[in-house]
């Protein structure tokens, strides 16, 4: 198990990529925080993490509100004593052609997307330094990399993740603190869930591997950074694409 007792709190951990990585979390021993917007998806969650045969907790997290967010980190430290691991995974699209986008969904992505990861890294980098070690994954894109059309605000907020990641690596290695992010590519998750059929063999066709991406698969790439596996790795993005970029 290599994650055992490690304390991991995993945002956006109801559904998709950050259900996947809790499970992962679970199978491998850590000690599972789900946060999520809905208490529906946060007891679906905590109840398949417990199934691993995990201890976990569930809370009722809204990324963009930091009172919310102070109060889940507060929540976990009076629990469990320690934070070793933050998986920054919360976020939404709202997309639009740059002439078309309203500045309602301008700043709905900006403010989950990128304040929201903003908001739970500062609020868990406390107890790390006071810790002296642990690790932050902050989930950005490929998109972030190469841009997408219709994706302005997107794309801005997953380059700006890759901004924190390399910053934050800089300011809080000397703590003993690892900062890396995760840039998947197309990933078969509920966001797609309204993409045309016609479109969706359209990305796979883009993809050499001719297939989109499988949640378990990001989740397997967060569950290594998590680890000591990956003690000399920071500051990195780690692309899982499936050579989409290439």
């Amino acid at each position: 198990m290599r994650l055992k007792n490690k304390v991991a709190i995993i945002t956006g951990a109801a559904q998709g990529i950050g259900l996947a990585t809790a499970l992962k979390f679970a199978h491998e021993g850590a000690i599972v925080v789900v946060c999520d917007l809905r208490q529906a998806g946060v007891d679906e969650a905590v109840a398949a993490c417990r199934a691993e045969g995990a201890q976990a907790a569930g809370h009722v997290v809204n990324v963009t509100d930091r009172a919310s967010v102070d109060a889940m980190v507060a929540a976990v430290r009076a629990q469990f004593g320690r934070i070793d691991v933050l998986v920054n995974n919360a976020g939404i699209t709202q997309d639009a052609r740059l002439q078309k986008m309203s500045l309602a969904q301008f700043d709905a992505v900006i403010d989950v997307n990128l304040r929201g990861v903003f908001h739970c890294a500062q609020a868990v980098c406390g107890t790390m330094i006071e810790q002296g070690e642990g690790v932050i994954l902050n989930a950005s894109s490929v998109v972030g990399v190469y841009g997408n059309f219709g994706q302005t605000n997107y794309a801005a907020t997953k380059a700006g993740v890759i901004g924190f990641t390399k910053t934050w690596s800089r300011e809080l290695g000397p703590k003993g603190i690892r900062v890396n992010a995760v840039a998947p590519g197309f990933v078969e998750t509920p966001i797609l869930a309204t993409v045309p059929e016609k479109v969706l063999q359209a990305m796979r066709e883009d993809v050499p591997l001719k297939r989109l991406g499988r949640p378990h698969e990001i989740a397997n790439v967060y569950a290594f950074l998590a680890s000591d596996e990956a003690s000399y790795i920071n500051g990195t993005v780690i692309e899982v694409g499936g050579g989409m970029t290439v």
